[in-house]
């Protein structure tokens, strides 16, 4: 089976940034002073919330490799024995960082380092003794992993994810820690997503639905507009591969609402512009697949005309790749109008 391509979008991590915040004294003062992003726009500016798990806006992506140094020069033996918590801590703050250098490098030694400090916090962290420390180094891991498995399309390392974010879970519940429990199930649709492409099961792709429509269940506009946004989105990219897979029109159309309800709340919530396109050219897509199974040429022409309209209104929000898929997804259309 053949996926058609669809964007999903990936959030902040702020895992990522408190870990980049509470290490920062380790520096020189010369260094946090030049911590500060660039404020200035750029075309990566298009790549904001699509590039992956790591996310962050908060710091300069050049202090990571400082902060590692720093973090790593502070994890010796003595330390782990007289404060075994804090050793713990440390560890799980160095694997966020380093993960996040994997991330920029497309590094697996570097993932596989990041992983290796979250398994050495949980040598620390007991679900017994420190029950929220251990959920939160699990469902790091899992992050860890889903990032690693998405890059070398491995399901092993995807199903180690489900693992830890479902032992997260374990933990984390909505009542006591709504936003832990909403961002991790949040993620744990997106590890069953790739994972269930992979697998080519639909069965996965339903525990993604259903994970996603958990964390819409804690997400809202006026705390969490893109977060809610990224889970309308990914929610309807997941429905739109399982409409292929069944060959099912309602299904497709069930992803269609939830892209433009994504669309909306983007919009109301004024989120950068080129996420509003991304998920325009979701929504078309996901049509063109149901004009196709449905051979409605009229949808068909809807769609085209769609298409030329974010060709030539937008190039400027469209990252290469997509505007690429843009003119295939055209020429798809206007085919499918001619027959």
């Amino acid at each position: 089976m053949k996926y058609s391509n669809n964007y999903i979008l990936y959030p902040v991590n702020r895992i990522l940034e408190r870990a980049i915040a509470a290490s920062l004294g380790l520096l020189s003062e010369e260094l946090v002073e030049a911590s500060s992003p660039d404020s200035s726009v750029t075309v990566a500016d298009i790549f904001l919330h699509t590039r992956g798990n790591y996310e962050q806006r908060s710091f300069s992506s050049n202090i990571l490799e400082p902060l590692r140094e720093a973090l790593e020069a502070l994890l010796t033996d003595e330390y782990r024995q007289q404060e075994p918590s804090a050793w713990a801590e440390t560890q799980d703050r160095l694997g966020n960082i380093i993960a996040a250098l994997a991330q920029q490098q497309r590094d697996v030694e570097l993932y596989e380092k990041a992983i290796q400090c979250f398994s050495n916090a949980l040598e620390e962290f007991s679900q017994d003794k420190s029950p929220l420390e251990w959920a939160a180094t699990q469902s790091n891991l899992g992050t860890a992993l889903q990032a690693l498995g998405r890059q070398e399309s491995d399901s092993k390392l995807l199903s180690k994810s489900i693992d830890a974010y479902t032992a997260a879970l374990l933990e984390y519940s909505r009542k006591e820690t709504p936003e832990e429990w909403a961002l991790a199930m949040h993620q744990l649709g997106a590890t069953f997503h790739t994972y269930g492409r992979f697998l080519k099961g639909n069965r996965t792709f339903q525990k993604s639905v259903v994970a996603y429509k958990n964390a819409l269940a804690e997400l809202d506009a006026d705390n969490y507009a893109f977060e809610l946004t990224a889970t309308h989105n990914n929610r309807a990219a997941v429905l739109h591969h399982l409409g292929e897979s069944e060959e099912n029109p309602d299904r497709l159309e069930e992803a269609i609402r939830s892209y433009e309800t994504a669309l909306t709340v983007c919009m109301e919530q004024q989120l950068p512009f080129h996420l509003a396109v991304i998920i325009r050219v979701n929504k078309a897509t996901a049509q063109n697949v149901q004009a196709e199974l449905t051979n409605d040429t009229v949808l068909a022409d809807e769609v085209a005309d769609e298409f030329e309209l974010i060709i030539e209104c937008f190039p400027h929000a469209l990252q290469p790749l997509c505007l690429k898929h843009c003119e295939e997804q055209l020429k798809k259309a206007q085919s499918q109008v001619k027959a």
